[in-house]
């Protein structure tokens, strides 16, 4: 594994160590920002972290939590880290356990590597497009990485019920409307799968869902890692406007609506 993908893990796992320190200790407050989306001091601390650990490759950040450049200076990126250092705040909130730490590397617009840390169970996923491998794996207590603790995951190769991801906070009529269409395109059983943050990705690269489709609001923070995980199995992340894989350092990092399928 290269070096610099090594980097990207680590500053994950030490951000999730941040992240349920406050979890687990502290009576943290929440603030609202612009958008009113929550924000709290384990996403504040988190980004520190990851800073710490990205800054010295020299390739430039997009976070959530960073002041965000102006798209004239960004343009000029070849590279760049995509980072959500707390994905899942309301789930974080919620105490609930299904948030994570998000990192992606973008190279030309597309993922090229994406690493998703679940700080409350110490479940890691990372994907390499370009060598074409998703893993997943779970740290033991000390939250030390080892390749030897990862194994390879793939999609589902089908079967008798489609069971499409959904997410704990938003559901739209969109959505809805989708999965009443694959019931009658495919004639079979839908089953709901719910869960919160970047995991809906990752659900669809380890066969545990069919697929995903995102009808409301995401940024490109929200996506890049889980679309570098799905990606390096084979799964494509479309673009609803553009019928195009979802592109990154955009001059609006808002996503258009997008579909993961494993349905064919």
């Amino acid at each position: 594994m290269k070096g610099i993908y090594k980097t990207a893990i680590k500053a994950g796992i030490e951000a999730g160590k941040e992240i349920m320190n406050i979890y687990e200790t502290e009576d943290f407050q929440v603030e609202s920002k612009n958008d009113d989306s929550p924000l709290t001091i384990a996403d504040k601390r988190a980004n520190n972290i990851i800073n710490k650990y990205l800054v010295p490759t020299g390739i430039p950040i997009i976070s959530e939590e960073n002041k965000q450049l102006d798209f004239l200076e960004r343009k000029a990126w070849n590279k760049c880290w995509i980072v959500d250092p707390l994905d899942g705040t309301k789930e974080f909130i919620k105490r609930n356990g299904e948030f994570t730490v998000n990192i992606a590397l973008v190279e030309n617009q597309k993922t090229i590597f994406g690493v998703i840390y679940v700080p409350a169970n110490r479940e890691l996923f990372y994907g390499d497009v370009l060598e074409g491998k998703s893993f997943k794996g779970v740290l033991q207590e000390d939250n030390n990485f080892s390749e030897n603790f990862m194994k390879e995951i793939k999609p589902s190769n089908g079967s008798d019920k489609i069971k499409v991801v959904g997410s704990r906070s938003h559901m739209s009529q969109e959505t809805l409307d989708y999965i009443e269409k694959l019931k009658n395109k495919y004639n079979k059983e839908v089953e709901i799968v719910s869960k919160g943050s970047s995991l809906k990705f990752c659900l669809v690269a380890e066969g545990k869902a069919d697929v995903y489709p995102r009808f409301a609001p995401t940024m490109e923070w929200d996506t890049a890692a889980g679309q570098a995980i799905c990606n390096a199995v084979g799964l494509n992340v479309i673009d609803k406007s553009t019928s195009e894989e979802l592109k990154y350092n955009q001059e609006n990092l808002l996503n258009n609506y997008f579909l993961v399928s494993n349905l064919g």
